[in-house]
């Protein structure tokens, strides 16, 4: 069966373009026209990533977001006319794996969604993982779940964050600089991604620190990167 993509925007000849785009790549594309469609789409139908523009009626993409990550951590990418730095961090701190700016590049979108599926598909397979349990501290990495517990609890992780905990709790102490971490996880080179890989790790710490504006566990290196500190 094919993977299906939910496209999700109030302007309809964006919606039906992106359609057309990706049908052609072989994804099946389901169509909506405001955040509230988009929610009730995704409970009665399997959806692999979402598209997902931000100002929309009844119920906007930001809303959206927050309430999808609420019980799904599919790839979503936001796509929208904002394209200030600010607008970027903020739809990263809602739940987003990406963003892209209107108007899009057509191959650069389809290439996105190619990426993000990969790796979400990735995670989705039990076998890829390797069967074990990393230990650190508070912290347990189930390799064969891929599911990281903090205090015995599991933590809601997005498929990104999945990513990025995976491979910090596979290499305990070694400092990784952004732009390594964003080729690892989003697989495809980057121009300046810095604030991409720091909204997300903001968000991570949110999760599993128990003061995250004193992180014990992911620490920064100024001027090098980030690492996982061995406890």
């Amino acid at each position: 069966m094919s993977q299906c993509i939910l496209a999700v925007d109030d302007d309809r000849e964006i919606v039906n373009a992106i359609a057309i785009l990706l049908e052609k790549e072989g994804y099946r594309v389901l169509k909506a026209y405001d955040g509230l469609q988009a929610l009730d789409l995704l409970a009665t139908q399997p959806v692999h990533l979402i598209i997902m523009d931000v100002m929309m009626p009844k119920l906007d993409g930001l809303s959206a977001i927050l309430r999808i990550r609420e019980r799904k951590n599919l790839p979503i990418i936001v796509l929208s006319a904002k394209s200030e730095e600010t607008d970027k961090v903020l739809g990263l701190s809602m739940g987003a794996d990406d963003y892209v700016t209107k108007p899009y590049n057509s191959q650069e979108l389809a290439a996105r969604v190619r990426s993000h599926l990969r790796r979400y598909t990735c995670l989705g397979d039990i076998h890829t993982a390797s069967v074990q349990e990393i230990e650190n501290g508070r912290l347990c990495w189930h390799g064969e779940e891929l599911v990281l517990y903090a205090d015995g609890e599991p933590v809601k992780l997005t498929a990104t964050e999945t990513k990025i905990m995976d491979l910090f709790m596979r290499n305990i102490g070694r400092i990784f600089p952004a732009e390594e971490i964003y080729r690892r996880v989003w697989q495809e080179e980057a121009y300046a991604p810095e604030n991409t890989v720091m909204v997300h790790i903001r968000r991570i710490r949110e999760k599993i620190e128990l003061n995250p504006k004193e992180p014990e566990y992911l620490k920064v290196v100024w001027g090098i990167g980030y690492k996982m500190e061995k406890m």
